[in-house]
């Protein structure tokens, strides 16, 4: 049997992106008959880290890498773990993001939209673009029953969802006036940890505030138009072909923000730090043409399959057997 540990942290600083995929790796590996162990904090992903338990898979914050056959990190703060990993017996898969967590390894992973140019650093084989992107369960079926959706409300529903810590609440708060100044009727649902200041609403236009939590797949089925940074929630989001509105939180976006844009998968709002009148004129766009939230899925959809996950683990096993 295959024996594989998971290497990732959450915080309300890092965000929950990181559990998120290895969440995905996990499901598909147990799904392989494989055994699976997480190392690392799951603060402010505990939602999102119950998935463990439901496979079986415990949660530990450290483990040594003997006794496994591969691992599998996702960290931007752990350095080059290579040799540690190869001496241990096992090989190493690294996701990166651009230049973020970018480290050595017999596999290297970056599902980004478009993959910058990456220097020679006697990696093994690399595996690059949004084929490999790794998508939870939940999510792959939320997008078929979002397929079966025929029609927007009256009202169009919005999702702002940003999934880091509550530093972010002042961002929240500049999106919902952004929202609000608009003077479109609409009913929100603002998922975020924290307390943002929330703007008094104009006749016709609704705010309901919550932290993240399990049923945030079951909404976005329903909502016409999300609010989102470009990180790993955006992802998630054009598998199910949610029509998005992005925002730039932190330097390391950056890359996937202006990717996604020159994509046509979303449109954008700026970064986190300089939202001004250009993003209401944008959420007006979105939210009073169907047509235009109608384009960003289908190609969305098109691009992002929800089998990155099963296409690393081909590759794993390929590399066990003929390494």
């Amino acid at each position: 049997m295959t024996r594989l540990l998971l290497r990732a942290d959450a915080s309300p600083s890092i965000g929950a992106g990181h559990v998120s995929r290895m969440v995905a790796y996990a499901e598909r590996a147990v799904a392989r008959g494989w055994e699976v162990v997480f190392s690392g904090r799951v603060d402010n992903a505990e939602w999102l880290a119950a998935r463990f338990g439901e496979l079986s898979v415990p949660v530990v914050p450290s483990v040594p890498f003997e006794g496994f056959d591969a691992v599998v990190v996702d960290h931007y703060g752990l350095g080059e773990v290579r040799e540690e990993v190869n001496a241990a017996g096992a090989l190493l898969v690294s996701i990166e993001d651009d230049v973020f967590g970018r480290r050595a390894a017999d596999l290297v992973v970056d599902c980004a939209f478009e993959p910058g140019p990456r220097p020679d650093d006697g990696s093994g084989e690399l595996l690059r673009g949004v084929r490999y992107a790794p998508l939870r369960e939940a999510v792959v079926q939320a997008r078929e029953k979002r397929s079966e959706r025929r029609s927007d409300g009256e009202r169009p529903r919005v999702t702002v969802v940003l999934g880091g810590g509550a530093e972010w609440a002042e961002t929240v708060s500049a999106l919902l006036r952004a929202l609000r100044d608009t003077r479109l009727p609409f009913e929100a649902d603002v998922l975020v940890r924290g307390e943002p200041a929330v703007p008094e609403p104009l006749p016709g236009q609704e705010f309901r505030v919550a932290p993240p939590g399990p049923g945030l797949l079951g909404l976005l089925v329903e909502t016409d138009l999300a609010i989102s940074a470009a990180g790993v929630t955006l992802l998630e989001l054009c598998c199910l072909g949610v029509p998005t509105a992005v925002v730039r939180l932190v330097p390391n976006q950056d890359a996937g923000y202006r990717a996604a844009l020159g994509l046509g998968l979303a449109a954008g709002l700026g970064s986190a730090d300089a939202l001004d009148g250009q993003a209401t004129e944008t959420l007006s766009g979105l939210m009073s043409d169907p047509s235009a939230r109608n384009g960003l899925s289908w190609t969305s959809m098109a691009l992002v399959d929800g089998r990155g996950v099963d296409r690393v683990l081909d590759r794993l096993e390929k590399t066990r057997v003929t390494g």
